[in-house]
């Protein structure tokens, strides 16, 4: 039963793919017109399975399978329906066909508490450039200021709620109740250890934390061909030594990860000398002291190679996002779960950042990664085995059964 249910979650995975706003692309952004046909597909197979469906005032996709009482505390298993440009098949919304298909094994078999199915309508930041819109409206904390953030259309994210035939007034009744159990996640790993280690699943411990900053070297814009070597000042190579210095430290610092992942030098042309460069700057670290220290070191380094090249540098700080660390008590649960698949129990941390981070302030949090073959994602070529999808739903399944034996006592 559970290859034949792997099977079809593979295949409902690859089907939504078509449900695009590309042709011959996936590319599904918050409220565009393909998530209507993902809503429609999903839901008919939530209902069939038992669940009360609905779609949220922020476009969340939620299926309700009742417990076998009233006034039960609720479980939540969920991922996102939205995608990057020119996606993969499962990042993201392998985690809802997962949760769903999870609840059709029970068939219709009720447990001491609910579960909540949830398809993130957005968590990419694709459309707005803020990512979680989906999972902050069911904890509570989006604001006024992140609503009215708009699209390059110049489209606020409330006029995208309302276009979808949405009530953004509604937007308060998207949080989750008061007694919830956690929340669950499945993904796949975007990265490729588990691949390495020829495991099919991995427990993720905790979400690493993320620095992001925009840092902006300042000099002269002159003559290309006229203005000497040694009387320039040039903001592409200052900017060009500085990123030289970010690769080295994070090669240097155990756990680290430090990415220049965007270069605009202006005026940007061939034959003048850049006046200015800005780089954008991503650092990520299990240990919030550590990311700290190697962000002051970065700062420090642009410093020395701003002055010994007579730039200006300045910085912006765009994120500071702490480690997140799993809820101990749902990571034992999983490793029970991963164990008594017969399967060997392998932990690691996740250098992504996903739903479950904006939840774990809210209520406990726990993240089952499935290998990732080659360590592709947000890639066409994003794939998944078979047989991980079974060992993931055999787990899930295990996981459920030891939750139903605590929920009882």
């Amino acid at each position: 039963m559970l290859a034949r249910q792997a099977r079809t979650v593979v295949d409902c995975c690859r089907l939504l793919a078509g449900f695009s706003q590309e042709t011959g692309r996936t590319t599904r952004t918050f409220l565009s017109p393909p998530m209507r046909d993902v809503h429609t597909h999903l839901g008919s197979w939530m209902q069939r399975s038992g669940m009360s469906v609905q779609v949220d005032s922020v476009g969340n996709l939620r299926g309700v399978y009742p417990a076998s009482s009233p006034g039960r505390p609720r479980l939540f298993i969920g991922s996102h329906l939205d995608t990057v440009c020119d996606a993969g098949a499962f990042d993201g919304v392998l985690g809802v066909v997962l949760a769903i298909a999870l609840v059709d094994l029970l068939q219709h078999r009720q447990l001491p508490f609910s579960i909540e199915v949830v398809g993130f309508s957005e968590e990419e930041g694709v459309r707005f450039g803020v990512p979680f819109i989906g999972s902050r409206a069911l904890a509570g904390t989006l604001d006024d200021q992140l609503l009215g953030r708009v699209d390059p259309s110049g489209k606020s994210i409330v006029d995208a709620i309302r276009d979808y035939g949405l009530d953004p007034s509604r937007i308060p009744d998207a949080r989750f109740g008061d007694q919830s159990l956690g929340y669950l996640e499945f993904h796949v790993e975007q990265g490729p250890i588990l691949d390495n280690l020829a495991v099919p699943l991995g427990i993720v411990t905790a979400i690493v934390g993320q620095s992001r900053l925009a840092v902006t070297f300042t000099g002269s814009a002159n003559h290309a061909g006229t203005t000497p070597m040694h009387a320039r000042r040039d903001a592409v190579a200052g900017a060009a030594e500085w990123v030289g210095a970010v690769e080295a430290l994070a090669r240097r610092t155990s756990g680290l990860v430090a990415t220049v992942g965007r270069l605009r030098a202006w005026p940007g042309i061939t034959n003048v000398i850049a006046g200015v460069c800005q780089a954008s700057l991503d650092v990520r670290h299990v240990s919030d002291g550590a990311r700290a220290m190697a962000v002051d070191t970065v700062r420090r380094s642009a410093e020395q190679i701003a002055n010994r090249r007579e730039l200006t540098v300045q910085f912006e700080a765009h994120l500071d996002q702490p480690c997140v660390p799993m809820s101990a008590a749902l990571v034992a649960a999983l490793e029970r779960a991963v164990a008594g698949q017969g399967l060997p129990i392998h932990r690691l941390e996740s250098g992504a950042g996903h739903d479950a981070m904006i939840l774990a302030g809210h209520m406990p949090v726990a993240m089952l990664f499935l290998r990732s073959p080659g360590g592709i994602s947000h890639h066409p070529d994003e794939r998944v085995i078979e047989g991980d999808v079974a060992a993931a739903l055999g787990t899930g399944v295990t996981f459920l059964d030891d939750l139903r034996g605590h929920a009882r006592e």
